[in-house]
């Protein structure tokens, strides 16, 4: 039974995609059974497969779960997690609370965007890194600290930044 959109009109039909990250999209709400009670997950997904959620999709994910693009949207734009341009292989998140601040994150800060050469929420020229402002990783005994992917790592200095970085390429090499 399929649900009845808020307007009371019909559902509009699932557009057919025109590139690549839209049939994802489209397969991807089509595997949660374009349900619009399971948008968080399809992001998440769409997200997963693509690295990010393209712009493109938002208006085919919100006609395959029957929502407006402006519903979509709004769920892509208040989680913060969820990324709208491509980000680099890996990314860096930089504790930027009060404990790490009081040990140096702000020096570390300006030395992760000048060895990598880009700015806090960029991606290194080279596509391999991004590096974002994050306010409590709750490692606060070992601050300053640093997320990537899913390893916490503790008193992080410039020197300790640059073996870690140097490790992600050795890791990405390999």
């Amino acid at each position: 039974m399929s649900k009845k959109p808020k307007s009371g009109l019909a559902p509009a039909p699932v557009k057919s995609a025109s590139n690549p990250a839209e049939l994802k999209a489209l397969s991807v709400c089509a595997s949660h059974g374009n349900r619009a009670s399971e948008l968080l997950e399809i992001l998440h997904d769409v997200q997963h497969e693509l690295g990010y959620v393209p712009e493109s999709v938002l208006p085919v994910i919100a006609n395959a779960v029957n929502l407006s693009r402006a519903e979509v949207h709004g769920v892509v734009t208040f989680y913060h997690d969820f990324k709208r341009e491509p980000v680099g292989r890996h990314t860096i998140k930089i504790c930027r609370a009060e404990a790490c601040q009081s040990m140096g994150t702000d020096h570390l800060c300006k030395h992760a965007e000048k060895s990598l050469k880009t700015d806090m929420g960029g991606t290194s020229p080279d596509g391999s890194v991004t590096i974002e402002q994050v306010f409590c990783l709750g490692n606060c005994a070992l601050s300053p600290a640093i997320l990537i992917g899913d390893k916490l790592y503790g008193k992080v200095d410039a020197k300790r930044f640059d073996e870690i970085v140097a490790g992600l390429s050795k890791e990405t090499a390999a």
